[in-house]
């Protein structure tokens, strides 16, 4: 309805959104706008606010004095917000306006109880956050890790959005160079559905803590995304006659299952045998890297495609 008013020029559209315009704003009218964000002020810029605020014949007109503990501590609660600081400062003004007193981080602490987190369960704090959350356990950063997860605690997070995270974590950052890794996660996922919060940030937190300082590898996301292109891609002809299924009547005179070779008959578990198409012979999707786990797999993985494809 805008967009021909806006670009003829009918209409001066100035608006403002705590939302992410490139989700909530149309992209044709979003291209015909100039946009402006608003970052948060720094902490000098909200202490010179409240200073002013104190002193200004607008505010208090220097009828209450604010001690510099309790200026820094209103900062801190604001976390860049002008507003809330202002806000902040008028609930604890209030106890002592009558008498002409000063504002002490005592007097703060009985106004307001916490900071209020800038968290928004569904625009840009809710997807930065857990970006954050995530990229701070794949660069085993534990301590960063623990403060976001407790940023969307105190937000009151779904906790098991958080505890889904860390299971697909589990297998697309750490995978085998730590399989316990998925166990641990799966773990914290099932107590917090049957615990609840509170006490569900113990295992969440524990889960956060292994992944962390977990050995990390991406081979087992990149291998099923490898074969998945290749399935996309049109590759794979039939299954080889040998794989096919042989428990049906009639089975063995179409050539299924005929020449499989049992893998237990072999004293080593394992034997030469085709198991791909015949396509895609050959083809190595899994490549473990050396952390961790995977040092070991690699080793042996080795060792099983010599046999295997080889006839070692």
């Amino acid at each position: 309805a805008l967009l021909s008013a806006v670009e003829n020029r009918t209409v001066l559209l100035v608006a403002a959104t705590t939302e992410n315009p490139s989700f909530s704003v149309v992209a044709p009218l979003l291209s015909r706008s100039l946009l402006v964000q608003l970052k948060p002020l720094e902490p000098a810029d909200i202490s010179t606010l409240l200073r002013r605020a104190i002193e200004d014949p607008r505010g208090y007109d220097g009828k209450i004095t604010l001690a510099d503990e309790a200026c820094d501590r209103l900062t801190a609660l604001a976390a860049g917000d002008a507003r809330r600081a202002l806000t902040y400062l008028e609930a604890a003004a209030e106890s002592v306006e009558e008498s002409g007193g000063e504002v002490t981080v005592d007097v703060v602490a009985r106004s307001t109880d916490k900071a209020v987190a800038r968290y928004d369960r569904d625009g840009d704090q809710h997807y930065d956050i857990v970006s954050a959350f995530i990229k701070s356990i794949r660069g085993s950063d534990p301590d960063a890790a623990l403060h976001y997860l407790a940023r969307m605690i105190d937000a009151g997070e779904d906790p098991r959005f958080i505890s889904r995270r860390l299971v697909v974590h589990a297998s697309e950052d750490i995978g085998m160079a730590d399989p316990t890794a998925l166990q641990v996660a799966v773990a914290a996922h099932q107590a917090v559905s049957f615990i609840g919060m509170p006490e569900g940030r113990i295992p969440l937190a524990q889960a956060t803590v292994h992944l962390a300082t977990a050995a990390k590898s991406n081979a087992v996301i990149t291998a099923i995304d490898a074969a998945l292109a290749d399935v996309r891609d049109g590759k794979g002809s039939v299954v080889p006659p040998h794989l096919r299924d042989g428990h049906y009547s009639g089975a063995e005179g179409l050539g299924n299952a005929v020449g499989y070779r049992y893998p237990h008959e072999d004293p080593r578990g394992v034997l030469t045998q085709d198991y791909l198409p015949d396509d895609l012979s050959g083809a190595v999707y899994y490549n473990p890297t050396d952390h961790g786990r995977e040092r070991q797999i690699s080793t042996t993985l080795d060792t099983l495609r010599g046999i295997v494809r080889g006839g070692r």
